[in-house]
């Protein structure tokens, strides 16, 4: 019993030792993607809707290379599962409200 003990150990060890990196990393991402806008960032969010509009008005959107459209089409679709994500956190039930 006192060997699997000191595998498990080692195993635990040497997994924390590899995935130190991998999670610095994703800290490092996570602080700077996942937090909410400060009052600084709002001019550059207007000026983003407006490019959007104003791309939309002129047919600026037809001249996407495949690569742009398709980053697009995920950006789109991200956004769709996280507002979906959101839903059923909101309602604490994965189909419909519970009346």
């Amino acid at each position: 019993m006192a060997a699997l003990a000191n595998k498990g150990s080692a195993l635990v060890s040497t997994l924390m030792t590899q995935a130190r990196p991998k999670f610095n990393v994703f800290l490092k991402y996570a602080k700077v993607e996942l937090t909410p806008p400060t009052p600084a960032d709002i001019p550059a969010i207007r000026n983003g809707i407006a490019r959007i509009i104003s791309g939309a008005r002129t047919g600026a959107w037809k001249n996407l290379t495949v690569k742009e459209a398709w980053l697009n089409s995920l950006v789109t679709a991200e956004v769709f599962f996280w507002f979906y994500v959101g839903e059923v956190i909101g309602k604490r039930h994965l189909v419909g409200y519970k009346v």
